[in-house]
C-alpha cells in the first residue's frame, strides 16, 4: 500500500500540515536576519536532511537493512533534536518566545514526541528542497 498523508493523520501525536506551516513561519520570523540564528538553522537543516533520508528509505529497506542502520538513524535523530533545542535556546536568549519548540513537545516526557520532532524536520526538508529548484 502506498502511504498517504491521510493515513499519517491517524498516527499518535501527528503534526498536521497546517500546524507545520504555522510553526515554520514562527521559526522563520524569529530567526529573521540574525546571522547566529541562521548558522544554527543551517546546522539544524544539515541534520534534518540526513535524518529525512533515513525516514524516506525506512519503508524501502528490508528488515536486515533496517537493523543494520537503526543505530545510525537513532544517533542522527538525537543530533537533530539537539539542534532544535540549541536553536530554540538561542532564540529565547535573544528575547523570542520560541513557542514552536514547546509545541513540538518534550521528548523527555513522552518518547513518542521524537517522531513528532522528526516529522517536523521532514517538513522543513520538504520546503527546503522545493526552494532548491
Amino acid at each position: 500500500m502506498i502511504p498517504l498523508y491521510e493515513n499519517y493523520l491517524s498516527a499518535p501525536l501527528n503534526l498536521p500540515l497546517e500546524e507545520m506551516i504555522r510553526l515554520h513561519a514562527e521559526m522563520a520570523q524569529e530567526i529573521g536576519e540574525d546571522p547566529d540564528a541562521w548558522e544554527l538553522f543551517e546546522e539544524l537543516m544539515e541534520n534534518a536532511v540526513r535524518y529525512s533520508s533515513f525516514r524516506a528509505n525506512w519503508l524501502l529497506w528490508t528488515p536486515a537493512e533496517k537493523a543494520d542502520r537503526d543505530a545510525s538513524r537513532s544517533a542522527c535523530h538525537n543530533s537533530l533534536i539537539v539542534k532544535f533545542n540549541q536553536l530554540a535556546r538561542y532564540l529565547k536568549q535573544q528575547g523570542h518566545p520560541a513557542a514552536w519548540r514547546g509545541e513540538l513537545g518534550c521528548e523527555d516526557q513522552d518518547r513518542r514526541v521524537r517522531k513528532r520532532i522528526g516529522d517536523f524536520a521532514c517538513y522543513l526538508v520538504f520546503v527546503h528542497a522545493l526552494h532548491g529548484r
